[in-house]
């Protein structure tokens, strides 16, 4: 959610900073501008749209000068996206410029503060009151005055800032919102994401809460609120650069879920070790594991439907109670949550707001946190007591696919794991499950061979006004994956249901010629699906069934079907996502959507 970017150095900014910003558009935004000192003045451009604009207004950075200068691509929470609302936003006398990323809780009282002694605002944004508050406060020392700035504020946030006063650096600052340094030579970079500045650099400080980096050309000195130095150690990113590239595809989306595979093999491969999981993240001992009588799971969007399936899984394999929680919902409810509770936080980006604040809830209340992350160094990431990546590399398009898929092989993984150690799975079952995890890629590899039959349904169906996934057990699970991709990239309404739940009010809204994709893959429930197949079918639905190899029976009940290889019932989720993603992908792209950046929706959500 927004993007920040920052250069200084002896070239000109501008070309860097909207190169930069079109690296960060997967963050999702509205709006977006930067600010340059020309050696003269801070001088800024903006628009409201897409970065396309703020090229057209800068002749691709042509007409704007300067070695120093930020940027931003802003998604709006203060204020309606428009010229004026956009960043970067300049105090009252113009010397002092501020990019940000996050919410000022406290932004209405700071602002009648400063209105009432003369301070005239030009934006609704609550990012406006950190500049007034630099140049109200400021006597002649920077640094002191952010940090007092600091101490004014209420809320997260990511701040780059550049001024008149000290033409030759950039103050860069964290709290809760993620803001990397990119260290170059005789030039030096900010940005929110290691995309934003790869063609540059591989060599990055993390800047983790209440650190302040004074960026120059030559210099990165990173100090605390209190003005002490701060050690950081140098991260080397080992991406290849065209993971962050479309590599010829004509979608991050579709490159990702092509990539599904080879993500899978990087997930499973270093922890199977002569066919034993080996969990090395983990320092719970089994006896340890065997004390907890409940797991919580805390995740939002995607991350909380893997969370869904998890608890299917764990319940079945593990016998304990699992809740899954929404954890925009989980600090609110007073959870009955304690040191006898096991908490599983999962986030793909590790920065997601309202996970990061369920997860201290839960330590607060004594739980042993382990996250599932795939980003290293995020902020659950740190905060948790064990993490376990997901190595699944960077993921650009907004709807997850690779995430989600490498974030279900780790819960796996778990499964086997905690059922070996607390003895919940017998020998055979663990061999199977390490054969049929292993053999995950090249079941998925099968179903992408076979994706033009997915688009020839596609092509079908794409004119769908109302779509209802329907499945029991883990197929119901999944459901809720099937129905979020359709929608957020195809903009079509689709709803997820347990299937048994038809009878009780849904199935009111079934009329002619409603598409229903009707999860059939859990083996116990096969006659009960079907029945509920035929339910709809007599009010005239049209039915898309997602089946097992072994079930061809559904190919005979629903209008159509795709199969998908067999393998265990646990790990049925990892193969029929494949086909509900690649139905999602192909409808959009038929609908001329946005695939990589659907409008309203960001990448990481790093506001509540």
């Amino acid at each position: 959610m927004c993007g920040i970017v920052g250069y200084i150095g002896y070239e000109q900014a501008a070309p860097f900073l909207l190169s930069g910003l079109e690296k960060l558009e997967y963050r999702g935004y509205d709006s977006a501008g930067i600010c340059l000192n020309d050696g003269n003045e801070l001088v800024v451009k903006k628009a409201k749209g897409k970065l396309a604009e703020l090229k057209k207004l800068t002749d691709n950075g042509k007409n704007i000068f300067g070695t120093v200068g930020i940027g931003h691509t802003r998604w709006a929470t203060h204020g309606e996206p428009s010229d004026v609302n956009a960043h970067p936003h300049l105090s009252d006398s113009c010397r002092f410029a501020v990019v940000h990323n996050g919410i000022i809780e406290n932004y209405l009282q700071l602002k009648d503060y400063l209105s009432s002694r003369g301070v005239v605002f030009r934006s609704k944004t609550d990012t406006e009151v950190i500049a007034q508050l630099i140049e109200y406060y400021y006597k002649g020392d920077l640094i002191d005055t952010v940090i007092k700035v600091l101490s004014k504020l209420d809320g997260s946030y990511a701040l780059g800032v550049i001024s008149q006063e000290n033409p030759d650096e950039i103050i860069a600052v964290r709290k809760e919102s993620p803001l990397i340094i990119g260290l170059g030579d005789n030039e030096n970079y900010i940005a929110s994401d290691v995309p934003a500045i790869l063609a540059k650099t591989r060599k990055i400080y993390r800047l983790e809460n209440n650190e302040i980096a004074i960026i120059r050309r030559d210099t990165v000195k990173i100090i605390n609120t209190d003005k002490e130095d701060v050690k950081k150690q140098i991260e080397t990113v080992n991406w290849d650069i065209d993971a962050a590239e479309k590599g010829g595809y004509e979608h991050f989306m579709f490159k990702e879920i092509m990539e599904q595979p080879k993500a899978i093999r990087d997930t499973i491969t270093p922890r199977i070790k002569d066919r034993r999981v080996v969990l090395d993240e983990i320092s719970l001992t089994a006896d340890q594991i065997r004390k907890y009588n409940k797991i919580n799971i805390l995740a939002c969007g995607s991350a909380y439907h893997v969370g869904v399936v998890a608890k299917y899984i764990f319940e079945k394999i593990l016998r304990k109670p699992v809740e899954a929680d929404l954890a925009s919902e989980f600090r609110y409810r007073d959870p009955i949550i304690d040191d006898k509770t096991l908490t599983i936080v999962i986030s793909q980006s590790g920065e997601t707001a309202d996970t990061k604040e369920a997860l201290k809830e839960a330590k607060r209340r004594g739980s042993h946190v382990i996250s599932i992350v795939n980003v290293v160094g995020s902020a659950i990431a740190c905060e948790s007591d064990d993490v376990i990546y997901t190595w699944a590399g960077p993921e650009i398009a907004v709807a997850t696919t690779k995430a989600y898929s490498t974030q279900l092989a780790v819960i796996y993984l778990m499964a086997i794991y905690f059922g070996d150690l607390m003895e919940t799975i017998t020998d055979y079952e663990y061999e199977m499950y390490i054969s049929e995890l292993e053999a995950l890629p090249s079941k998925i590899e099968k179903i992408l061979d076979n994706e033009e039959s997915i688009q020839y349904l596609a092509s079908k169906l794409f004119n769908s006004k109302d779509v209802f996934f329907i499945g029991r057990n883990i197929d119901y699970a999944l459901s809720l994956e099937g129905s979020l991709k359709l929608k957020e990239i195809s903009y079509i309404h689709s709803e997820a249901y347990a299937a048994g739940e038809l009878k009780h009010g849904t199935i009111s809204l079934i009329e002619e010629g409603t598409l229903v994709i009707a999860l059939a893959t859990h083996e116990e429930l096969i006659g009960k699906i079907i029945s509920n197949i035929e339910e709809v079918q007599a009010r005239g639905a049209y039915v898309l069934g997602i089946a097992s190899e072994n079930h061809k029976e559904v190919g005979n009940v629903a209008q159509s079907a795709i199969f998908i290889p067999k393998t265990c019932d646990m790990m049925l989720p990892s193969l029929a996502v494949v086909p509900l993603q690649l139905f999602a992908y192909y409808v959009a792209s038929l609908k001329g959507c946005d695939i990589d950046k659907p409008r309203n929706l960001a990448k990481s959500v790093t506001v509540e």
